[in-house]
């Protein structure tokens, strides 16, 4: 999530390296002064390899293509988050956090070394779709995502407002792969929706965290809070949020915590990872209860924000548990245009809770309810810790989840109901679904609850 101009200091190592395992010669050793460093040693391997390629490969090789082909498979063995971008990738990963960009709109991510969704991005082509957390995209256009690199499959999804792709998508309950074809869009992400859900009580959703995103908070608030600049209480939804850049977690957070707060911290190797966010001044207080709802797809900087509301008691936590993606990406950009987004350190919430391949636990556990599937079914999800090669959690050990709360059971309407036709109303919406209504009846009981709890003078 921070950007550092480290190319220079990447390429002249990576030039040493190769000159020096040249000089180690093909197969004989010459002592050139200086003790070497094993690790570099393994790049005569590389070299070997490189030339044997050129010289011998069937049909001309581009040896720019071939080496960063070397650097991307480095890359992608340490862990699911680090990886190669080309000048073109690079490029597309600058515009994308600006607000816009032509694509489909979902977060994805590869599991068991399958392209699969983490979560679609509201209001978008594949939110339209119904692309689903957990769907396995199998093809794109007819091409198989089988070991196609994370920034590949970006870059063959997204393109020009206006035209088309197919994906070939595989999902629990499918009897085959299914093939959807979706029109490219530009992606605005409007990363707010707020409304009012009964008289005092509002609700805010934040799909997603970008350059504008505490500025619309903010101004979705005094929407909700109105002249008088109260409420009864906020359900903050952060349910299939993919995270996003770091600062706006740390503004969103700051909005609910008061001054000087720790919201969050890293660790890394580096000293200079080593960093520590608190809260600074606000315009104005927002005191009334909070609850913040969470699942699956809640990962990275939607898990920051709900670990330091839940810290520091601040909102009642409601949901699954999150993804798990606790660990921060270094941009570093090389000399060629290119880049490397490189895992460097891992957050860590007030308290010290690691939130890497652990995630959140909710204060109370509630499902979701499935798309289209039985009343009290419970979505299963992706999470990081399901990730092939992903960075370990300390000690990968956590308390047992608490139990799901699974949705209620209910009979379905009859066809001829009236009240099904059409658009939802706002109580169809909210009673279908199961974790934003009980955060509105907890919202609704909480004061009967906290006159209650208040010690009585004797």
């Amino acid at each position: 999530m921070k950007t550092r101009n480290w190319g220079k200091v990447w390429i002249t190592l990576a030039c040493v390296a190769l000159a020096l395992s040249f000089l180690w010669g093909w197969g004989k050793v010459h002592r050139v002064g200086a003790k070497i460093n094993p690790a570099y040693e393994e790049l005569k391997i590389l070299a070997d390899v490189l030339a044997i390629v050129e010289k011998n490969y069937v049909e001309p090789v581009d040896i720019k293509k071939a080496i960063h082909g070397a650097i991307q498979g480095m890359l992608e063995s340490l862990d699911p988050h680090t990886t190669f971008m080309s000048p073109e990738i690079y490029k597309e990963m600058q515009t994308e956090t600006r607000g816009s960009f032509g694509g489909l709109g979902f977060e994805i991510t590869i599991r068991d070394r399958v392209l699969t969704v983490v979560a679609p991005i509201e209001d978008t082509p594949a939110w339209r779709a119904g692309i689903q957390p957990g769907d396995q995209i199998l093809r794109v256009d007819g091409k198989s995502t089988k070991d196609m690199s994370l920034m590949e499959a970006v870059r063959r999804m997204r393109g020009p407002q206006g035209t088309q792709v197919t994906i070939t998508i595989m999902r629990s309950g499918f009897s085959e792969p299914k093939d959807i074809t979706l029109t490219r869009a530009i992606i605005p992400i409007r990363t707010i929706r707020s409304k009012m859900l009964e008289e005092g009580y509002g609700y805010i959703r934040i799909s997603q965290f970008i350059e504008k995103t505490h500025g619309d908070l903010k101004a979705a608030l005094d929407r909700l809070e109105g002249k008088e600049g109260t409420l009864k209480g906020l359900v903050l939804d952060l349910r299939n949020n993919p995270g996003g850049l770091l600062d706006q977690a740390v503004k969103v957070s700051e909005e609910f915590l008061d001054l000087g707060a720790l919201i969050v911290y890293t660790e890394g190797r580096v000293e200079g990872q080593k960093m520590k966010f608190y809260c600074q001044a606000k315009e104005k207080k927002h005191d009334y209860p909070i609850i913040v709802l969470v699942n699956g797809g809640s990962a990275s900087a939607s898990e920051i924000v709900a670990g330091a509301l839940q810290d520091h008691g601040r909102a009642v936590i409601l949901g699954s548990q999150t993804f798990g993606k606790g660990s921060v990406q270094t941009i570093i950009p090389l000399e060629d245009g290119s880049a490397i987004r490189l895992t460097t350190a891992r957050y860590y919430t007030p308290k010290g809770r690691s939130i890497q391949a652990q995630g959140i636990t909710p204060d109370i556990m509630v499902a979701d309810a499935v798309p289209g599937g039985p009343r009290r079914a419970v979505p299963q999800m992706m999470r990081e810790k399901d990730l092939e090669h992903h960075l370990p959690g300390e000690g990968e050990k956590r308390e047992p989840p608490k139990e799901l709360e699974k949705p209620p059971a209910k009979s379905p309407a009859a066809p001829s109901d009236p009240v099904k036709k059409g658009e939802p109303t706002l109580a169809q919406e909210i009673s279908e679904d199961p974790p934003l209504e009980r955060a509105l009846d907890l919202l609704k009981t909480w004061k009967i609850f906290h006159r209650l709890a208040k010690p009585k003078a004797s």
